[in-house]
């Protein structure tokens, strides 16, 4: 599985390296600089120069999600900031790829209603601290009604890969 990680900050450094050590490529992406350096130091002193190649260091949302099976947006939890990106990512991904997203306050259903591909987005409810920090070892991973059962099984397998207990719901209807 090819996984596109948005946001080189604590969440998207900490999940490239359960990733990458889960055996899943890795595309990490930001857009400044100081943040994919930092990120590449982090994962050079975690996995070691010979494990390092699983993850690339791109600065543009197209590189990473060329090849995406599953694009994980790690921007802030702001309804502006979540529109912004997955509309990004639901132009530039291909029709294959599964957006996800760790909220707290946002609807899936909201984000997965702004796009053309509201069957293959997933949310996963958790503080992104908590995620990052890894405090936590079970998820809730909401979806919109209609999502796709192979979208579900893509994202438990992922989550599950990482070491998560995973729980399933939907976020109710799609409006609009």
């Amino acid at each position: 599985m090819q996984v596109a990680i948005i946001g080189a900050g604590p969440l998207g450094r900490r999940l490239a390296l359960a990733a990458a050590r889960a055996g899943y490529g890795v595309l990490l992406e930001d857009v400044m600089p100081s943040n994919l350096h930092h990120a590449q130091e982090y994962l050079r002193q975690e996995l070691g120069p010979a494990a390092l190649p699983s993850v690339r260091f791109v600065s543009t949302i197209e590189e990473a999600v060329r090849e995406a099976d599953l694009a994980i947006d790690c921007v802030p939890d702001e309804l502006e900031s979540k529109l912004e990106i997955f509309s990004l990512l639901d132009r530039m991904a291909p029709p294959k790829t599964v957006l996800l997203s760790p909220i707290k306050n946002t609807s899936i259903a909201d984000l997965a209603s702004c796009t053309y591909r509201a069957d293959k987005c997933v949310a996963v409810v958790a503080d992104a601290k908590e995620l990052a920090d890894g405090a936590l070892r079970e998820i809730l991973v909401r979806t919109p009604e209609q999502v796709a059962d192979e979208t579900v099984r893509l994202v438990r397998e992922f989550w599950e890969g990482l070491g998560f207990a995973v729980t399933h719901a939907t976020d109710g209807a799609l409006r609009g």
